[in-house]
């Protein structure tokens, strides 16, 4: 049918933060997707099949039924949500959408994601100790320098809920799996809350 949307196949890994942002997104938009499970650990990712899609061997992978394909997630989240209102159409409001998204992939993701895969999946393995307490002070810092901002906006890109909390609440919503409380960020749980209480939310992993 003319104008018809393509189907899409979300190829991810339940667990992972970065796949749940989409799936996350894509149910509060109501739209219908085909989740394709992929295990990271037991590196199905490297599998010739799959590294066919994504030559970086990386999920998330949103796969169209008429051929286009687009990994890595924030870009995901900015392409689905052109035209909604997670995605500001005001320059200004967009940049600043923009900013987060820069800033959870190079400040907070890799600090945070990792302190939980090493404590979560790893299981705490005593060499990884030195790597984790220097994982875990950076995200420290990462999630003080987040409860500062919500302590005086109640959302991450100013008055309205959009693709730059979702992008965040990801891992910062299980930061305790990595051996990261939050009972010291008081503004940064309330802004958990608010994620929470969005039309079509659920944790990662439901």
């Amino acid at each position: 049918m003319a104008g018809a949307r393509a189907v899409m196949r979300v190829f991810g890994d339940a667990q992972s933060g970065n796949c749940y942002k989409v799936q996350l997104l894509l149910r509060q938009l109501g739209r219908p997707f085909e989740w394709v499970p992929v295990d990271v650990l037991k590196q199905e990712t490297r599998k010739a099949e799959f590294l066919a899609l994504n030559p970086a061997g990386q999920v998330p992978l949103v796969l169209w039924d008429d051929g286009r394909s687009l990994p890595e997630s924030n870009a995901i989240l900015l392409h689905l949500a052109e035209g909604t209102p997670l995605l500001p159409s005001d320059a200004w409001a967009r940049a600043q959408v923009y900013r987060w998204l820069f800033w959870e992939q190079y400040q907070h993701e890799p600090t945070v994601a990792v302190a939980r895969f090493i404590v979560h999946y790893l299981k705490n393995p005593p060499e990884q100790a030195e790597r984790l307490a220097g994982l875990q002070l950076r995200a420290q810092r990462a999630l003080r320098l987040m409860d500062e901002h919500l302590a005086r906006q109640p959302f991450m890109a100013g008055g309205a809920y959009s693709v730059a909390d979702i992008a965040l609440y990801a891992y910062t919503h299980v930061a305790p799996q990595g051996g990261l409380p939050l009972d010291d960020y008081p503004a940064l749980r309330a802004w958990l809350a608010r994620v929470a209480a969005q039309p079509g939310h659920s944790r990662m992993g439901e």
